[in-house]
């Protein structure tokens, strides 16, 4: 079946769901606040799921081209001792700038479906958009959709940490990335010309937000090896995005009515595992496949909740999981002698 949706939210959820749903024969309408793509810098990995949803959507073939994989994968210690080499077993991800993954959606879509610098309020999301078949919520944890419409869905929640990210001049070939007592730090290829660069600290190593947030990385990484350092280094110049963490536990349902959630609207988690732009790409591709092979919207609505919701809140799970792990404060000795001992026995 075909008709026309209304997608609130004009990030990697919402321009992927509006390119499947045109594919399908659909009318879509995207409404963002913001004037353009929320881009937030930073390299996003695609694992193979998030490859699959984008080739569904025709768009996969640009994307590698616009991504590169890394040489080599590793977990270290703040002395630059491997942990686990993280590229001997696992499925290689592709790594690329998220704005040129936003590029790539905004130019797929056909020019006047993005309707920026439009916001839609809670009351508009909780009582129905007029002329629109399904309402799809794209707009993040703290949405107007997930807020209006889903009023007793569950509350977003700390994870417990501060999250710091940004680009260095300079291009690096390999992932690695090393955690501490209460802290990590990544390093990952981005494209030709940069780096990027991640740390995620517990919450009460990091002082209030007006901190600048160059001494405070130095402090806490400064003693770190050199590759870290070297990061270190070449930021003076260099914008830093600071972050509080949060996910989503998962609600009743991602469907009331003809209003769905999507993204991070619907499974916000921590960023540990890198899934969260993957599972947004897979989550509209499915979206687009129910609603376009379905014979009625709710038909489709409630195939598309009954493939995502539970496999999205288990990668909420161990993502809240992994977290945890990576920044612990305690037994950390214990962490790491365990981690080189499964990495001794994976190589």
């Amino acid at each position: 079946m075909n008709g026309r949706a209304l997608i609130v939210g004009g990030g990697i959820a919402g321009l992927a769901a509006a390119r499947g749903l045109l594919d399908r024969g659909w009318e879509v309408e995207v409404r963002e606040r913001h004037a353009g793509p929320p881009d937030i810098g930073g390299a996003l990995g695609m694992w193979p799921p998030a490859l699959e949803a984008l080739d569904r959507l025709g768009l996969g073939a640009a994307v590698r081209a616009a991504g590169s994989v890394p040489t080599a994968a590793r977990l270290a210690d703040p002395a630059g001792r491997t942990l686990v080499r993280l590229d001997r077993r696992a499925p290689a991800a592709r790594l690329v700038a998220r704005s040129a993954l936003l590029e790539i959606l905004v130019g797929a879509l056909p020019a006047g479906t993005v309707r920026w610098n439009t916001p839609v309020t809670p009351e508009e999301a909780a009582a129905g958009v007029g002329g629109f078949d399904v309402v799809v919520g794209a707009d993040g944890l703290n949405g107007a959709v997930r807020r209006g419409a889903f009023p007793a869905a569950p509350a977003s929640r700390g994870l417990g940490t501060v999250a710091y990210r940004g680009a260095v001049p300079g291009h690096v070939a390999t992932f690695t990335e090393t955690w501490g007592s209460g802290r990590l730090f990544g390093v990952t290829p981005m494209d030709g010309r940069a780096a990027n660069w991640y740390a995620a600290v517990r919450a009460d190593l990091a002082p209030d937000r007006g901190a600048d947030p160059l001494v405070l990385l130095r402090r806490l990484y400064g003693g770190w090896h050199a590759g870290v350092t070297r990061v270190l280094d070449a930021l003076p110049g260099t914008a830093v995005d600071r972050r509080t963490l949060y996910d989503l536990p998962a609600p009743a349902s991602y469907v009331h009515g003809r209003r769905v959630l999507i993204g991070d609207a619907a499974h916000a988690m921590a960023p540990n595992l890198g899934r969260g732009a993957c599972e947004s790409l897979v989550d509209a591709a499915a979206l687009a496949r129910a609603l376009g092979e379905a014979p009625a919207v709710d038909q489709g609505l409630a195939r598309y909740d009954r493939e995502r919701r539970r496999p999205a809140a288990r990668l909420v799970r161990a993502s809240r999981a992994m977290s945890e792990l990576a920044t612990a404060t305690r037994l950390t000795g214990l962490r790491d002698g365990t981690l080189r001992t499964v990495g001794a026995l994976l190589g």
